[in-house]
């Protein structure tokens, strides 16, 4: 295994520092995209690709980009559905930024003349 590799596979988005101190008191908006995010179905193994779209606005933490990239492509070899890989980043980053609110936004490139895109907003849950 390559060190990126061995990186990636050791990797834990949970740990308290991936996250750092929001040192800005008033409300802004943080915008990421992450347009290589790849998974692999979990029926066929076929790879799945998509752009992810990350907007929040941050309370107490923002996340560190490095740790940002690394958890995402952790998504790469995990056989997981468009669905619960939207779900799971939504959910995991909910919990570990609590933000003021928080949106993805999993655009996945079309397959087999499918095109999926799954959009997760705390405001309107």
């Amino acid at each position: 295994m390559k060190y990126g590799e061995k990186e990636i596979v050791a990797f834990d988005i949970n740990l308290a520092e991936n996250y750092w101190p929001n040192e800005h008191a008033k409300e802004y908006t943080i915008d990421i995209e992450l347009p290589e995010f790849m998974c692999k179905c979990p029926r066929s193994g076929y790879p799945d690709f998509a752009t992810i779209k990350l907007s929040y606005c941050p309370n107490a933490k923002v996340i560190e980009l490095k740790a940002l990239k690394l958890y995402i492509n952790s998504f790469m070899n995990r056989h997981i559905s468009h669905e619960n890989s939207a779900n799971e980043i939504f959910d995991t980053l909910s919990q570990n930024l609590q933000p003021k609110w928080i949106k993805i936004v999993a655009d996945f490139n079309p397959r087999g003349n499918v095109h999926t895109v799954i959009t997760i907003d705390s405001r309107e849950n």
